[in-house]
């Protein structure tokens, strides 16, 4: 793994962290939370495949899972697919509160451009221009997909009483010594 990518990793899992920290805090104790370890590897592994998939234009997400599935991590797996696009949107579990690991990973790496946190919407010009290759119908499924990480947004922040915008200072103010890699 590049030393960037392994770097955007960490930022990632730290995000991902301070979100199910922040949902463990929330009102609504009754719902079930993914496990931390989870969330954790997920995070650091959601871009296992990058750097061969730059060199040999794979789909990363997939080959990515690919590789969690040989090395025997099924649950990571799942969360290394879906980190570029959930197959799974559900505003009824997310108005109660639940989010999945995958969830909370895919949404957390739409957050970080390299080792910055920005809005979404930075990011989303950064996918564009980086990856739309020109192309208006692949302009017109990533904002699809950003549409769709907004509406995720949304919820997330309603359940942990947050703003969008707190969320850097939030994670620059915690603790990482028991993050290793």
């Amino acid at each position: 793994m590049l030393d960037n990518i392994r770097a955007h990793s960490l930022v990632v899992a730290r995000v991902s962290h301070v979100l199910l920290r922040a949902l463990t805090n929330s009102p609504n104790k009754n719902v079930p939370l993914p496990s931390s370890d989870l969330v954790l590897a997920g995070a650091l592994l959601h871009d296992i495949a990058k750097t061969q998939c730059l060199k040999n234009q794979c789909d990363h997400a997939r080959h990515g899972r690919d590789i969690c599935l040989q090395l025997g991590f099924p649950e990571v797996a799942e969360i290394v697919r879906e980190h570029v696009i959930l197959t799974e949107f559900s505003s009824s579990r997310y108005d109660n509160g639940h989010f999945l690991a995958k969830e909370l990973v895919y949404y957390a790496d739409k957050r970080v451009r390299h080792e910055e946190i920005v809005s979404l919407e930075e990011r989303l010009e950064y996918i564009l221009e980086r990856y739309g290759n020109n192309d208006p119908e692949r302009h017109a499924l990533i904002r699809e997909n950003f549409a769709k990480c907004q509406q995720l947004e949304t919820f997330l922040f309603i359940s942990i009483g947050m703003k969008t915008d707190e969320l850097r200072e939030a994670v620059d103010s915690r603790d990482y010594s028991d993050f290793r890699l």
